[in-house]
């Protein structure tokens, strides 16, 4: 699943409306929404269509006769690219990142070590590719070239592990990488350390060394969460 792009039509805004107000806690666990009432002026098609999509997400259960009812946060579909920019934007952000970061150290690391076993020609010259068009932009590392780069590489990671579970969680890596940059939380100018660490992953997963692609990339999660947190203020 990729990241849904910004909204485009009437049903668009209204799953982003409801849907960060879910997630922003303006709309409660077990309060009821009517869909009439969400479209506000707009076609009732657009309103179901929008409970539909955010049904998919867990956000709220619609039941007949009584409502669309709002579900508490251990309902939703917290691996959702929507779900995690919403989360970013809004006052559980900083449980957001904790627990990407967790996330991510436990996953990314394995995912390294078995990407130098089980990579293809073809993802070890994209991760090479990856990590150049890195460097060649990490004064802009705020920018959208810099961006587009890290996440090709982290997917490409993901998916050259051979685990299909772990290529799944490529959308969820993306989300992250985008909502930093999109909330000011990634520098104009990148670590220069964590540009060398990415570079240490593809090299170490092209030549076949497993533990060499685990370390590096354990190294650049850990950056990553530091960097995160200091541009949080915390």
């Amino acid at each position: 699943m990729t990241q849904r792009p910004a909204p485009a039509s009437v049903h668009d805004a209204l799953v982003e409306r409801v849907g960060a107000a879910i997630v922003h806690g303006r709309y409660t666990a077990g309060s009821r929404l009517v869909t009439a009432e969400l479209a506000e002026g707009s076609s009732r098609g657009a309103g179901r269509e929008a409970v539909r999509v955010l049904e998919s997400l867990g956000l709220v259960r619609a039941r007949r006769k009584t409502g669309v009812e709002v579900q508490p946060e251990s309902a939703w579909n917290v691996h959702a690219p929507e779900v995690i920019r919403w989360r970013l934007a809004g006052p559980g952000r900083d449980a957001q990142l904790r627990e990407l970061s967790q996330l991510r150290g436990g996953i990314e690391p394995l995912a390294a070590r078995l990407a130098a076993v089980h990579a293809n020609d073809d993802q070890r010259r994209d991760l090479v590719d990856a990590v150049m068009d890195m460097a060649r932009t990490e004064h802009d590392a705020n920018g959208a070239v810099y961006l587009s780069a890290d996440i090709r590489f982290h997917r490409t990671l993901l998916a050259a592990s051979g685990n299909t579970m772990f290529a799944a969680l490529g959308s969820v890596v993306e989300a992250v990488l985008a909502g930093r940059t999109q909330h000011h939380l990634m520098p104009h100018d990148a670590n220069p350390l964590a540009v060398r660490w990415h570079q240490d992953v593809a090299f170490a997963i092209a030549g076949g060394r497993p533990s060499e692609a685990a370390a590096a990339m354990g190294l650049i999660v850990a950056e990553a969460d530091d960097a995160m947190r200091e541009a949080a203020g915390h």
